[in-house]
């Protein structure tokens, strides 16, 4: 039988400080057929040699929408289930926005998503920390008639940690109806 294609998109640093994709990845492949795409290489940025303020200048200023270009132009033949983070679920929503098909998505610390004004297309789960200070609005998740998932005690970058990520890789996997949840590591 074959796997469904389970797309991951990295946050603002892309693959060259994304070494905790693996607590997602390892738990998700057996599942899945995993696509990791690097939100800065979708975007045309070269974080080698930026500062964190310069990356977010760079995918603000024309970044964010080339991603968005690249990502419906590669996932526009096939519905795909899409985990992605921080900058990466923003492209995301705006890449639903263009089109692409989808049967789950979860997007973490997509703070971004506060200036959006029209409710997505797709069913969006949408996760972030309680100490988020970017985070949307419960007016904002109000209008869009989304629950979000708030977890206590943790910031922005909650996805990085690896007891944050088993809980949203079991989100994910209960949500796709698999009946034996295999325990953390």
């Amino acid at each position: 039988m074959k796997k469904n294609t389970l797309v991951i998109l990295s946050d603002l640093w892309g693959i060259h400080k994304s070494e905790w994709v693996s607590y997602y990845t390892e738990r998700l492949a057996p599942f899945f057929e995993i696509r990791y795409y690097d939100s800065c290489e979708l975007a045309g940025i070269d974080t080698t040699v930026l500062s964190k303020e310069q990356i977010h200048k760079a995918f603000v200023g024309g970044g964010i929408d080339r991603a968005v270009q690249q990502l419906t132009n590669v996932l526009s033949s096939e519905p795909v289930h899409i985990l992605a983070f921080s900058i990466g679920g923003y492209i995301a929503w705006k890449a639903i926005e263009k089109g692409i098909t989808n049967h789950q998505v979860c997007l973490v610390s997509a703070t971004r998503l506060r200036y959006e004004t029209q409710k997505s297309k797709a069913a969006i789960q949408l996760v972030y920390g309680e100490k988020d200070a970017y985070k949307p609005s419960p007016e904002w998740f109000e209008a869009m008639e989304i629950a979000p998932v708030i977890l206590p005690d943790v910031t922005h970058d909650l996805y990085t940690d690896a007891i944050a990520a088993h809980q949203i890789c079991e989100m994910l996997l209960l949500d796709k109806h698999i009946d034996t949840i295999i325990a953390p590591r």
